[in-house]
């Protein structure tokens, strides 16, 4: 996958921004920075566009700037230009699509029916953007047309909400989704940047879905490990599981048949998506363990552990 579109992957949401007032670019920026969304697709919509990206991109570097609603190929210039690194169009224009690739723009044009798709599909693109996504039958839509074109990803947008979003981000097929609900207008207008990264916050906090799903105690030996099980089961009326290396009360606590990572043990976290995971929590100074990734058949991290102990447990993050 390209870089920018791994990015973006990881990122997983992307606030589409319409700006009257580039003079606020750079505090709306910040202020979706803080909220755990470095990027945004700043919308030609407004006669501030252009200003507002070259604010963002010269002001706030570790920001993704993107250029959307851009129509025109001398839109498209003065988007490049102005530092995009991403052309995001509501509607399907092949001529369009030809000029941006021919510039080397990452292109994701709105789509809605299949043979839009199949178009954007020959012209070599393997994401794009699906739009308006409620109104266009939403996941269940894609989903459908996922049959056919299974190597094909989409970016939906129109609709989506913090409400909705895991309905399209459980889908293996989605890169990521496009939204407004956390940068309305009175939000920029008033200059309520607290507000708009409390709501960044509680996207990214849905999208995670970040939960205890074990706790790994470490034993002596299997006589040991299954005696600490079965006592957890008669205190918690848990199901007994014996396994190979390790024996289970539940789901929550697992017994180790002999010492393994952590000096007491390790704590399993469940995430929406581990992929994600690490790349928010890499954001706030989380260090992983590459060497103790585990992958599934996609290429996508099913298991990883951060370096290091806290109060003696090994911690990995796994997929729910």
């Amino acid at each position: 996958m390209n870089e920018i579109l791994k990015t973006i992957s990881n990122i997983g949401i992307v606030p589409v921004v319409a700006i009257n007032d580039a003079s606020k670019a750079v505090p709306l920026a910040k202020a979706l920075v803080a909220g755990g969304l470095p990027t945004a697709e700043v919308t030609f919509r407004t006669a501030a566009a252009e200003d507002a990206m070259r604010a963002i991109t010269a002001e706030v570097p570790e920001m993704l700037v993107g250029a959307g609603t851009v129509l025109t190929p001398e839109q498209l210039d003065r988007a490049l230009d102005a530092g995009s690194k991403f052309i995001v169009s509501p509607g399907f224009n092949p001529e369009m699509v030809k000029y941006g690739l021919s510039k080397g723009a990452l292109m994701l044009p709105g789509t809605a029916t299949g043979g839009e798709m199949e178009q954007a599909m020959a012209l070599g693109l393997d994401v794009v953007k699906f739009f308006p996504a409620e109104q266009n039958g939403g996941i269940a839509k894609i989903k459908a047309l996922a049959g056919p074109y299974k190597k094909l990803k989409w970016m939906p947008t129109g609709g989506v909400t913090t409400k909705n979003l895991m309905d399209y981000l459980s889908f293996d097929q989605i890169v990521a989704c496009g939204g407004t609900w956390m940068v309305k207008a009175d939000l920029i207008d008033n200059e309520r940047w607290d507000e708009i990264t409390a709501i960044c916050k509680e996207a990214v906090k849905t999208m995670l879905g970040l939960q205890l799903m074990h706790v790994g105690v470490n034993c002596a030996d299997p006589e040991e490990a299954e005696h600490v099980a079965k006592q957890f089961c008669a205190l918690f009326d848990l199901p007994y599981k014996a396994g190979n290396s390790s024996d289970f009360a539940g789901t929550i606590v697992e017994c180790m048949k002999k010492p393994g990572r952590g000096k007491n043990g390790h704590i399993g976290i469940g995430a929406n998506s581990v992929d994600r995971a690490i790349y928010h929590l890499s954001r706030q100074g989380v260090e992983f363990d590459e060497s103790s990734a585990s992958y599934n058949d996609k290429g996508q991290v099913k298991n990883i552990y951060l370096k290091g102990e806290i109060g003696g447990f090994a911690i990995h993050v796994m997929k729910k």
